[in-house]
This record gives structure tokens, sequence and C-alpha cells, in this order.
């Protein structure tokens, strides 16, 4: 699943979002705030005694501590950009202290509009997010409101802002460029958080990619075997069987692997994620499966070999787009001629790609680190000008993902209790809350989508 900087399961993160090692201390950072040095300009609107809906500790989170100074000037216009945006919106904007606006719909409480707009007049939607996580505002129902205005995302900001866009918003931090340490790091700093906190909403499979189901509303204990079913389209799309050479580029935990194994493949599986590697390596020997399978902890770029069948599931969107024609160049290096690749990659838009892929977003500041979700354009000219793989097919699945999603959170709410006690604070939680939410809302709306793509290599042999 990829679609937003990670703490580490006792919450530390360092002032940039890094995720910072187990029982260390986030190095301190001059943030402009109230209680920082710079952070009592004239005109501030900050009010330093100010209480947090969310209680958090400056150390672990200075971001979310420490609201930007704005000018009463800034917080006024802010204020009024924000409310007329919202005014023309299926929902309800309820200010405290000022009244609703909007078209009526799904409700949306700022408990504190005076932070609230100088987090988004300073940090636009990064500020947006990080409101959320303090507890300025917050939704009965958090995916309806969400919805709502992923299903109007062109018509928040007024049209002379999104052509300055360029100009203002914030640009991808250059360690987060996804080089070869570049991945290791931006993988590790989502997915080796913790293998236990997974568990808690994921399904027995561990599979952390959207499933295929058989009709909707789905139930939670049919995920397992929606998964399943999501996997062995992929399977058989690769026509993997017995004596396939299969690899598989991003191991997840390993579930693949194991029904491509049980299939009587011979499996190669790469990932960066240790915590990954860990577990998946325990569950194929578990399943004795181990002289089938092999999990190795290899980047894409480092492969070597020739295999009959590539898989890839949601791995695409952690490769960044300089490096999508590389990526598609290891695809079609390792494959033999006649072979099959089957991918599963979240997209959106051609025209929103475009818009926002130079933009430092709240998922890559709190979730994916590097991360861009292609267009099925992108993908299909990527794939077009730098290899000799041909498209043989393609297959849309949104709502499924939306329904995966749905039930993750209500597990991951279900078992907040849990998620706390493995070390993970209040605002972590409503971090993750936020970015189920946000993910699941984007396919509801339509601004996200999901494919299955069979790519074939010609046998110039036959």
């Amino acid at each position: 699943m990829r679609t937003a900087e990670p703490s580490t399961p006792d919450g530390h993160t360092a002032p940039d979002g890094h995720a910072v090692p187990e029982g260390r201390t986030a190095p301190d950072e001059q943030t402009v705030g109230p209680d920082r040095e710079g952070g009592r300009g004239r005109g501030a609107v900050t009010d330093p005694a100010r209480v947090h809906a969310t209680p958090a500790d400056p150390a672990l989170w200075p971001d979310i501590v420490a609201v930007p100074a704005a000018s009463r000037a800034r917080t006024a216009v802010t204020a009024a950009l924000v409310r007329r945006a919202l005014g023309r919106l299926p929902l309800r904007a309820r200010f405290a202290g000022a009244g609703d606006v909007g078209l009526g719909g799904p409700l949306i409480e700022v408990r504190d509009p005076a932070a609230f707009h100088a987090r988004v007049g300073t940090h636009g939607l990064v500020g947006f997010g990080e409101s959320y996580m303090a507890g300025e505002w917050d939704a009965p129902d958090l995916v309806a409101a969400l919805t709502v205005l992923a299903g109007h995302a062109a018509e928040l900001i007024p049209a002379p802002l999104q052509r300055l866009r360029g100009l203002w918003a914030p640009r991808h931090p250059h360690d987060e460029r996804n080089t070869p340490d570049g991945s290791r790091a931006n993988i590790s700093r989502h997915y080796d958080l913790s293998n236990d906190l997974f568990a808690l909403f994921l399904d027995d499979t561990l599979t952390y990619s959207s499933a295929v189901f058989r009709g909707f509303p789905a139930d939670r204990d049919r995920l397992a075997a929606a998964q399943h079913r999501k996997i062995d389209r992929l399977l058989d799309l690769a026509d993997v069987g017995e004596g396939t050479r299969l690899l598989e580029i991003g191991t997840g935990w390993g579930e693949l692997a194991l029904r491509a194994a049980a299939r009587g493949a011979r499996v190669t599986s790469l990932t960066l994620s240790r915590e990954q590697r860990a577990l998946a390596v325990e569950r194929v020997r578990a399943a004795g499966l181990a002289d089938r399978v092999s999990i190795e902890l290899c980047d894409y770029r480092e492969a070597r070999g020739e295999y009959d069948a590539v898989v890839s599931v949601e791995m695409i969107e952690a490769v960044g787009v300089e490096f999508w024609p590389v990526y598609f160049r290891a695809l079609d290096e390792r494959l033999a001629p006649g072979g099959r690749v089957a991918l599963q990659a979240i997209t959106m838009p051609h025209d929103r790609m475009l818009a926002s892929r130079d933009t430092f977003t709240w998922i890559h500041k709190y979730v994916f680190p590097g991360g861009q979700i292609p267009s099925t354009r992108a993908i299909e000219e990527t794939a077009r000008d730098h290899t000799g793989l041909r498209l043989a097919r393609r297959d849309a699945f949104g709502a499924h993902y939306a329904e995966t999603l749905r039930l993750w959170r209500e597990r991951f709410t279900e078992r907040a209790d849990d998620v706390s006690a493995l070390g993970f604070d209040e605002v972590f939680h409503r971090l993750w809350t936020f970015y189920l939410a946000y993910s699941e809302a984007g396919f509801r709306a339509g601004y996200l989508d999901v494919q299955q793509y069979l790519f074939t290599k010609e046998n110039p042999g036959r």
C-alpha cells in the first residue's frame, strides 16, 4: 500500500519527519512558532500558552506542537480563502466562534480556527494534515468529509494560485531520491516500523495491497480470501505453475511467494525491508517451502538471472519518477524471451500526476517518503519507450481498494489500545487514522485507482 513519514514504534520522529531509531530522541531544530525564537514576530496570532487538543511531545513531534507564526493579515486572508472554497462544497464546515459554511453534507469541525488557518496558510495541505494530527479539527465521518474534498480537489485552490503553485510548493528533499541507498532508507521508514503494528490491522495473510472481493460491502472475515483471489489473478496473468522461475520485486510479508511456491514455482523474492524479510523467511520455513523460495535483501537494480515470469505488487509507487525507466528496463532484462510480467499499481489521472509529481506532500512527510503514484499513461509510455515489453492487458478495480482500506481502518480503530501498547502515541494514532481515511477517500472519489497489468516479451525463436 502506497498513497504518505513515519515515527518508530515509540513515536520518535525527527523534525524533518525522518524516523529516529527506537530509544533515541529526535535532534532539536529551530522551528518557527510561538515558543521558539522568531515566533513572536509582530502580529503573531498564536497564543504561546495554547493547549493542543492532542497532547504531543515537542521532542517527538516538533511540527505538531509548534504552530507556525502567522501575521493577522495572512491568517485573515487564509480564513477568507478557506471559507470561500469550503462554502461551495457539499459539506458543512463548522468553525468555532465563526459559524458554518458549505452546502450541507459531511461535517468538519474546526476547534481551533486560528491554529488551523496558521498551518494551512503557511504549509498548505501539509498543514491541513498536521492540523488534524494536532486535534485542531475533526470530522464525525472522516472518510465522507475527505471524499468530498478529494472529489473537488481542483476547486480547493483558486486558479491564480494553482498557476503559481510551482513557485511556492515545497520540493522533495534531495536525500529522499530513490537511489539505491535512498530507496533503502525510504522503505525502512515505513515498512520497518513494526511487524506487530501491521499485524494488528491486516488479515492473517499479512497482505498490504488491494484485495479483490466478490461483492460489496465486504466482510472482514472474507478479507484473506479476497487477498488470495488478488494474488491468484496475478499468478494466473503471469502463467505461474510447476517449474516456473519467478522473480518477485517487493516481497511484503511473503504471501505471494508462498502461493507461487505451492503451485510448484521456484521463487526469488526481493525486498529492502529487513523487518519484512525476517518475518517472510520465518513464514517460508514454517510452510516447509524453503527449498523453493529465496527471500533476498536486494534492490531491483541489483537483481541477476533470467526468469520466466516477474510479478511486482504496488512497488512502482516507491520507485520515483526519474527511476521509472530503470525499473521497467530491469523487468525487461530479467525476463526470458516469451515471459510475462504481472504488475499491480495504484494510479492517478495523468494531469493530476503532472501537477503533483514535484511537490512534497503530507504523504511524503509522514508516511511514504520518496513515493510517487503514476498514471496509467505514464506506466504504458515508460514501458513502451524504454523496453521491448508489450502491453497485453489492463484491469482497473479501484472500488475494491476502497473496501480493503475500510476494513483496515476499522480494524486499526478497534485495536487502538493495542497500538498504544506497542509504544505509539496519540499523535501517531491520529496520523495513521488520517492516512487510512485519506487513502480510502481517494479511491471512493475516483482520485485514485488501482490496476493489474500484463506485459509480455516476444520470443524471437518462435
